[in-house]
């Protein structure tokens, strides 16, 4: 069992963090857009950033639920995301401006969806 209050505020968290991905994303149209320019290397940093801390709140929320709550959503590839923290943490320079792309284009408007709805859901039951 887990502290549900402190499990919403790690959701709620990890959704702040996701809404920021859109919207460093916008401008860019390409993979090469990353390193076209200061402003395309810029947002690469920060949507890494912003994964990383994506990733490791991750970890904390399903070490905090005993790995229950992320698995009743078999739709999201979690252990994947928690190991791009990893990547991008220890791996930097490998980075591939074109996974990132794909990433941000296809993986996170769907992770942001299924994280609304984990968070309508605890704030709709009184357990995880």
């Amino acid at each position: 069992m887990c502290d549900s209050t402190l499990l919403k505020e790690r959701i709620e968290r990890l959704l702040i963090l996701l809404n920021r991905i859109p919207d460093r994303f916008s401008t860019i149209q390409a993979p090469a857009d990353f390193l076209a320019t200061k402003a395309g290397v810029e947002h690469l940093d920060s949507i890494c950033m912003v994964l990383i801390a994506v990733g490791e709140e991750l970890k904390k929320i399903d070490r905090q639920t005993s790995g229950t709550l992320l698995s009743k959503y078999p739709q999201i590839p979690w252990s994947n995301i928690m190991g791009m923290r990893d990547f991008l943490a220890h791996h930097y320079f490998e980075i591939a401006p074109d996974q990132l792309f794909d990433t941000c284009q296809n993986d996170i408007p769907e992770l942001i969806n299924v994280v609304k709805q984990i968070l309508c859901e605890l704030n709709n039951s009184s357990t995880p």
